[in-house]
């Protein structure tokens, strides 16, 4: 994997759209909080730009995150929203230009279809699931937010520290115990789900697969999941870690399976048999405060049956 050239104070970074558009109220605080961050933002036309429920057409979304990548004078890249988009681009970006130009990218939810597809193009990009500047930053991320964030983006990978929830949160919960080390993937679950059977297709082999949503039943949550099941998506992973799932409630909860329990009777049974480490209720992904992660990096996890959960960049040279 390419580990990317940290960020440091002054850089220039773009700001692109390669999902939903931008309410223009929020184009100017965005910016704020980037220079808050001690970094330079710089527009592309798609993070401003407008077609319908998208942040312009697909060529141009395209075309801006090529440019980023291509244009020696920006170090870093930035996704200003998510939304809905990211997938219909895909066919218009050669991912080979950001193996070739290597620089920090940054995204969730939608970006999610990118960062796999950079995650497992060539050597692989290693790309950071962080939040962005038009969804969480314009509005001021807490302490524990922006201390995860900074970690990634700004250190080389020897200083990134172990990712913990927050101290005044729950615990994540160990399911199914087990030790590996592995390549983290994933994102979105519904992303993921839906890349199955394409091109660009999530690899899950070996893989520490990270999941979260948002606003979604947990009827919708159960297909998706069962989805990657009968798929063998689930069986190929070296261990499964589980976000938040963000206002993913049931319209008649008397009549609903609650997430745990879809957890338990889809996903569990999988990990139980193959031996693959399960842990749930990571501080991570639609929610605030959040921990930042680095896709397409090594990490080694080790969930213990006494619930004691360790997870954090693996040691050079660790490959069990």
């Amino acid at each position: 994997m390419i580990y990317p050239t940290p960020l440091r104070p002054g850089d220039r970074v773009a700001l692109v759209g390669p999902s939903g558009p931008v309410p223009p109220e929020r184009v100017e605080p965005a910016l704020d909080a980037v220079k808050a961050l001690g970094l330079t933002p710089v527009l592309w036309p798609s993070a401003t730009a407008s077609y319908g429920y998208l942040a312009g057409e697909d060529r141009q979304r395209a075309r801006d995150l090529t440019d980023a990548f291509l244009d020696d004078s920006i170090q870093g890249i930035l996704c200003i929203r998510g939304g809905y988009g990211a997938q219909r681009m895909l066919p218009y970006f050669d991912p080979e230009v950001a193996i070739s130009h290597p620089k920090v990218f940054c995204g969730y939810s939608d970006i999610t279809a990118i960062h796999g597809l950079l995650n497992q193009t060539g050597e692989g990009l290693v790309t950071f699931h962080t939040p962005m500047p038009s969804t969480e930053w314009y509005q001021g991320l807490d302490g524990y937010t922006l201390a995860s964030m900074k970690n990634l983006l700004f250190c080389p990978p020897a200083d990134w520290t172990p990712w913990e929830n927050p101290k005044d949160a729950p615990p994540p919960e160990v399911a199914v115990p087990g030790e590996v080390t592995g390549r983290l993937t994933g994102g979105n679950l519904s992303l993921v789900a839906s890349s199955v059977g394409t091109w660009y297709q999530l690899d899950t082999a070996g893989a520490v697969l990270f999941l979260e949503d948002i606003g979604e039943r947990p009827y919708r949550l159960d297909g998706m999941l069962t989805h990657l099941r009968n798929s063998g998506a689930l069986e190929r992973c070296a261990a499964i870690l589980l976000g938040a799932f963000t206002d993913c409630v049931a319209e008649d909860p008397a009549r609903s399976l609650t997430i745990p329990e879809v957890i338990r009777d889809v996903v569990e049974p999988v990990c139980r048999e193959k031996n693959i480490p399960l842990v749930t209720g990571l501080t991570c992904g639609h929610t605030l405060p959040t921990m930042s992660l680095p896709l397409g990096a090594t990490v080694q996890l080790k969930a213990g049956a006494d619930g004691s959960f360790l997870f954090r960049p693996a040691a050079a040279g660790d490959n069990t």
